[in-house]
């Protein structure tokens, strides 16, 4: 099926786009529901990851060769690709990293290294991925600067009287998760924006969840930058993006340094280039790149508010069939319209690894742990959970193969005692 905005297909027949859905494992069909950690690929992004490695590939910005010349125009042309996705007017303010974790660390190390000192303060919810979480806290080491908590209430939404009074303190940084990968909470990130900014913040989004679930538009986010990873929206490993407004990135150093983002160099001094190449030293990940554009053009064709509504979809049907195992305890908002298509649970005290297993011997493939966030873990009194994340490639037999999954677990753990 070729995916094209024209010929806007249902969601519902996207599946036949990924073909390593069409395996088995150990006799079973693959069930995957681990997207929150990484998606699965269409074969329109490998086809155009394929295409460029095959017919166009050379280094780019320097060859005045043929090839050279195409691969800098693809290059550019998937930034241009991204930047529409997200409603990125500023194009050069889009720059490429390798996922979250660098663009968060690159913030620390040049927006943070900057502007925080000896006693400022970063707010940041204690939901937070550990990409989120031990840059700042690092930062925080170094400069003599203090990281002051926002609490979650047992629903694993913010606790307003703990974000209040984080905000009433004045932080020099706010930064925050759109959504959670371990409850699935979705922040109203408008909201946090615009009151953090009012307390004199520069507002960090940590995107990773959110953009390849909920339409996005970064102006009407009203943060100041904005970081995602491309391998959980459909697109290679080691391609991501950082999104910052131009005021603040242009006051930035670079990150790392090198070839294609000096401006100048001599024996004694260097200086920068412009917008994105100063933060985009050596050669980048063109094919990732490339990559990328794809499944934002494949995400684009589907219609992300339908991506939206099939995660609703799914999430409600989760919830309503894995209400009939006893002994399930699901976390995070019983609201569905404020969550994702994250399901973390317990079940019967069986350890998150010994059912993860136990799933995967019958095709199911979920997440067990910690999911980076053991801050939260000891919160909720908890060494990790297991973990089912949905996406557009799934549908409810995937869901009934969970709940027949975990049935049957349940009864080979019968009579064992678990410790909690």
């Amino acid at each position: 099926m070729e995916i094209s905005v024209q010929g806007r297909p249902s969601i519902q027949a996207a599946r036949q786009d990924f073909p390593i859905l069409d395996q088995e494992i150990g006799g079973h069909p693959v069930t995957f529901l681990d997207s929150a950690s990484s998606a699965q690929k269409p074969r329109q992004v490998m086809q155009a990851v394929r295409s460029f490695e095959e017919t166009s590939y050379a280094n780019i910005h320097r060859g005045l060769y043929w090839l050279s010349e195409e691969a800098t125009r693809l290059y550019e042309e998937a930034r241009e690709t991204v930047a529409g996705f997200l409603g990125v007017e500023d194009v050069p303010t889009l720059l490429f990293t390798r996922g979250t974790t660098e663009s968060l660390n690159l913030l620390a190390y040049t927006w943070g290294e900057r502007n925080l000192g000896e006693g400022d303060e970063i707010a940041l919810p204690v939901m937070e991925h550990h990409s989120n979480l031990v840059p700042w806290q690092q930062l925080a080491f170094r400069k003599g600067a203090r990281l002051r908590w926002i609490e979650i209430n047992p629903d694993g939404t913010l606790d307003q009287d703990s974000l209040a009074a984080a905000l009433d303190r004045r932080p020099k940084l706010f930064t925050f998760t759109w959504v959670s990968n371990v409850f699935g909470t979705i922040n109203p990130v408008r909201e946090l924006a615009d009151r953090a900014h009012a307390a004199g913040a520069t507002v960090i989004l940590d995107g990773a969840q959110g953009v390849p679930h909920l339409p996005t538009r970064v102006e009407d986010l009203g943060v100041d930058f904005l970081a995602f990873s491309g391998h959980k929206m459909l697109a290679p490993t080691g391609i991501g993006v950082l999104w910052g407004r131009r005021e603040l990135l242009e006051t930035m150093p670079p990150f790392h340094y090198g070839g294609s983002m000096i401006s100048t160099v001599r024996r004694d001094r260097s200086s920068w280039d412009v917008l994105p190449n100063r933060f985009e030293a050596g050669t980048p990940n063109i094919s990732g790149a490339i990559g990328l554009a794809a499944a934002c053009r494949y995400l684009d064709a589907l219609g992300m508010e339908a991506v939206r509504d099939h995660d609703q979809d799914l999430l409600a049907y989760a919830f309503e069939q894995l209400a009939s195992l006893e002994g399930l305890e699901v976390f995070g908002p019983e609201d569905l319209a404020g969550r994702s298509c994250v399901v973390s649970f317990r079940f019967r005290n069986i350890h998150p690894h010994d059912l993860a297993t136990l799933l995967a011997r019958e095709g199911v493939c979920v997440r067990a742990g910690h999911h980076c966030c053991q801050p939260l873990m000891r919160e909720i009194g908890m060494m990790g959970t297991t973990r089912a994340s949905f996406y557009v490639y799934n549908n409810r037999e995937d869901v009934d193969r969970l709940v027949q999954a975990l049935d049957k677990a349940g009864r080979l753990f019968s009579g064992v005692k678990c410790k909690p």
